[in-house]
């Protein structure tokens, strides 16, 4: 059984996810946007302890409490990690009041009908267990759809289910993923199939079980109403999925009930060289417009 305390915060709690999971192949990136080059690091470890270090940067910054952040997804290395000698799960829900999750997924596969699944994860009950142990609440997985390929969303759908119901089992939250590249040619379509493909699994599930659902925002607002009414969702999230934070934001205002879980759109104005006045006033301001975007609908 998931931790009852968080879940009524994740139900119900007006705020936004703050998603602190890039991995190694998508953390060059985001130290690069963050002011740290290439060049300034030197190998997995060294890269790893400066992503860190920028992370709990952010974890401690005096506006990332409950208040507005209701959750923020770990990457393993940061469930694994600590804040001033605290685990980090821990010193999250204890010390700031934010609910942690887990990303599980370890990539994706190359494109076939359209979407990329998840790699295999046969490791994921030992993940699941630690994960719960050290005070996970959940989890998230990423699937990416690029077409409008009725088979290749059903594969995407599916196998985000399968993989649900073993964190159901474990005693998890699960946040799936179905992520709908935000250049496709086909995205409205795409949203469409995807959309009844979802209803179609979560009218499956076995009474008492439910799910989060993380998804790009979609081209019609509130047209993932009905997925947001089923009784089967504690919460559906959006990514930024490469917009900025201002289109990010301005969008999700105009779907009712979706608030955000935005990574890259969060991170977008830091910097290493700030001051930490600077850097501390910078998050404040993006987690005020995130929040705002999430809570405050059109």
């Amino acid at each position: 059984m998931v931790d009852a305390k968080m879940l009524s915060k994740m139900s119900s709690a007006p705020g936004f996810i703050a998603a602190l999971d890039q991995s190694g192949g998508s953390t060059p990136k985001a130290l690069n946007l963050y002011g740290i080059s290439d060049s300034d690091y030197h190998g997995d470890d060294e890269m790893f302890r400066l992503m860190h270090a920028m992370r709990v940067r952010i974890m401690s910054a005096p506006a990332f409490s409950g208040d507005k952040v209701v959750g923020t997804i770990l990457f393993e290395r940061t469930m694994d990690g600590d804040v001033d000698g605290q685990a980090v799960p821990s010193y999250l829900w204890e010390k700031r009041g934010v609910v942690p999750f887990l990303k599980i997924d370890k990539g994706l596969n190359g494109e076939e009908n359209g979407v990329q699944t998840m790699k295999p994860m046969p490791d994921l009950d030992a993940l699941l267990i630690r994960g719960r142990e050290k005070g996970i609440f959940g989890t998230k997985m990423r699937s990416v759809i690029a077409n409008a390929d009725k088979a290749g969303i059903a594969a995407v759908v599916q196998q985000q289910f399968e993989v649900a119901r073993q964190i159901i089992g474990q005693g998890l939250m699960p946040i799936i993923e179905p992520e709908v590249s935000i250049g496709s040619p086909t995205k409205q379509e795409a949203e469409a199939i995807l959309r009844d493909a979802i209803l179609d699994q979560l009218d499956k599930l076995p009474a008492g079980e439910t799910v989060m659902i993380k998804l790009t925002i979609p081209t019609v607002a509130d047209f993932y109403a009905p997925l947001i009414a089923h009784k089967s969702v504690v919460r559906v999230v959006a990514l930024s999925g490469g917009y900025s934070t201002a289109e990010a934001c301005e969008k999700l205002t105009h779907n009712h009930g979706m608030i955000a879980s935005f990574s890259r759109a969060l991170a977008e104005n830091l910097r290493v060289s700030m001051s930490d006045a600077e850097f501390d006033a910078s998050m404040a301001k993006t987690i005020d417009q995130i929040y705002a975007a999430s809570v405050n609908k059109a």
